[in-house]
């Protein structure tokens, strides 16, 4: 199995590849792969993986800037990341995850915050940290990792790509 870079020529694939990786989460908004679409018509993707597996994009995971509080630069969001239905289980988002967090911290980014199974993303050193969700919603699922350097205090927000 390859990661790398997204290709100009991966975005059907990973357009369809997201659609159908979260079709069957209950948590889901069934937009995630408008997301993606919405961060890079935008210019906001700042980073996105690709896992190829004979040929075929079987995985992906985005970053896109984050708005940390007081203006602060350098956090990300991680998310969506999908993975092929059938080869789930496989580690290969973990790899992706893995990957993407080792491209931030190499190229000086201070750290990332998401929204997902905290069960999950420990594995990655994320941690649990409800008093700098956006909103109040699902605040129990917002977490971050430092690579670097104190954590600026208020509330995080997410790209406007995400709201729709």
């Amino acid at each position: 199995m390859l990661i790398r870079d997204e290709a100009p020529d991966d975005i059907v694939a990973i357009h369809e590849l997201t659609r159908r990786a979260f079709a069957p989460m209950p948590y889901a908004d069934g937009d995630e792969q408008d997301v993606i679409d919405r961060l890079r018509a935008s210019g906001a993707l700042a980073l996105s993986l690709v896992a190829e597996q004979d040929g075929a994009v079987v995985g992906q995971v985005t970053f896109s800037p984050a708005a940390a509080p007081g203006g602060v630069d350098g956090w990300f969001t991680l998310g969506p990341v999908s993975v092929e239905p059938a080869i789930q289980k496989q580690e290969i988002g973990a790899r992706l995850i893995r990957a993407g967090l080792d491209r931030l911290r190499s190229q000086g980014a201070a750290g990332c915050i998401l929204l997902g199974n905290p069960a999950y993303y420990s594995r990655f050193g994320f941690c649990v940290a409800a008093q700098y969700a956006p909103a109040e919603d699902h605040s129990e699922f917002f977490q971050m990792l430092s690579f670097a350097g104190p954590v600026p205090d208020g509330r995080f927000g997410y790209h406007a790509a995400f709201a729709g």
